[in-house]
């Protein structure tokens, strides 16, 4: 959480210094801003929808945007926050012009119109910017900082063994889903304590129904650093054979938030400022893109652990999805696919004891490559897309 707990320094340093730039009869009724290391989130609050153009990409240190059919109003401006020095909102014909003056080397990520819902009134026109070529978020001066101790604690790793008790799961020739991702779970948790390097906990030990719901909160009670739920695949054609690996949809990343927010007291969960709600969705929306993005990263390294070991794979391999098991805000996450149980040849290699032990193996080497090379850049979720195998 060292991640956020510098984003919430941001927000209150942002509070206390400037607060929130609201204008005065127009279209655009404020500027927002949350910073989180070399990427900040800019949101503009509209009273109504709106089509963006870029002018300016920010390749010249400044990053210009047209809001077509919104005005400004008496016009806004200030010190921005992040990788963003100021900001002047001004009308330009029928449209507002928006300008951000940035650090040197940022640019656009992404940008993109939020309708009203999720408890907020208005429309927000969103953009996300990126530090590239080594820029360093020029507002204001932060109050000086120690670096952030290492964690002394060796990384926690969440084992889901999909299904169980009353849900027996997909059923092959010889055995039921439940039993492979038991026996699978039970063997990587002794591959990753016999490294010494890892804390591990299981959702469930033995052949007991565990609620979807419960997992993810086991993973979250618990500070987990990875949460990984093993299950087998099934399909109406025996011959379809091979593992994949799921990340959340974006389209999950939303239901998340909805059922994340559901309660009064949510940003206490995450250690939040809880000084205003828009704020701490701001925060809450970059901890689950920052943790979408590991999850991604995880998951190529596993794919090119599975494939080194010759475990067959699916065509599309990465895949995405709304998944319960996935939607955790704030812990990585992916749900590997073993193999279809309905496919002979997969069947016996999740049944056999040596072939079950060499594919634990090759997750293992994977989550020691991932926390080994942390550094390493980052993928972005749901780059393959769910699809046709």
């Amino acid at each position: 959480m060292t991640a956020l707990a510098f984003v919430v320094i941001c927000v209150v340093a942002l509070f206390a210094t400037r607060g929130f730039a609201w204008g005065a009869q127009g279209d655009v009724l404020g500027v927002r801003f949350g910073a989180d290391g070399d990427r900040t989130r800019v949101v503009i609050d509209l009273d109504k929808s709106t089509q963006g153009r870029v002018i300016d990409t920010g390749a010249g240190g400044r990053v210009t945007l047209a809001l077509n059919g919104v005005a400004p109003g008496r016009g806004l401006s200030g010190g921005g926050s992040g990788l963003v020095r100021t900001y002047q909102v001004s009308a330009s014909g029928g449209a507002s012009r928006v300008e951000l003056e940035l650090a040197r080397g940022s640019e656009i990520e992404r940008r993109f119109l939020l309708p009203p819902g999720d408890g907020v009134a208005h429309y927000r026109y969103v953009v996300d910017l990126k530090a590239v070529g080594g820029a360093v978020a020029a507002s204001r001066p932060a109050p000086r900082q120690t670096p952030a101790p290492r964690r002394a604690e060796r990384p926690l790793i969440v084992i889901d063994a999909g299904h169980g008790g009353k849900d027996p799961g997909a059923s092959g020739a010889l055995t039921r889903e439940k039993q492979v991702t038991l026996a699978a779970a039970l063997v990587l948790k002794a591959e990753l304590e016999r490294t010494g390097r890892y804390r591990v906990r299981l959702t469930r030990a033995d052949d007991s129904y565990v609620d979807l719901y419960r997992r993810v909160s086991i993973a979250r009670q618990s500070d987990a650093d990875l949460f990984i739920s093993l299950h087998a695949d099934a399909g109406s054609d025996p011959a379809l054979r091979g593992a994949s690996v799921y990340t959340l949809s974006e389209q999950g990343a939303g239901r998340a938030v909805r059922e994340f927010t559901r309660t009064d007291n949510w940003h206490r969960e995450l250690h939040l400022p809880g000084r205003d709600p828009s704020v701490d969705r701001i925060l809450l929306d970059m901890t689950q893109r920052a943790t979408q993005n590991r999850s991604a990263q995880f998951a190529r390294v596993l794919l090119t652990h599975l494939e080194g070991s010759d475990h067959p794979l699916l065509r599309r391999s990465h895949r995405d999805a709304g998944l319960a098991v996935l939607l955790a805000p704030d812990v990585p996450a992916v749900l590997l696919e073993m193999g279809f149980i309905t496919n002979p040849e997969d069947e016996r290699l999740l049944t056999d004891e040596r072939a079950r032990r060499r594919l634990m193996k090759s997750v293992a080497d994977g989550i020691d490559r991932y926390f080994r090379e942390p550094s390493a850049p980052l993928m972005t979720a749901s780059t393959d897309g769910a699809g046709q195998p």
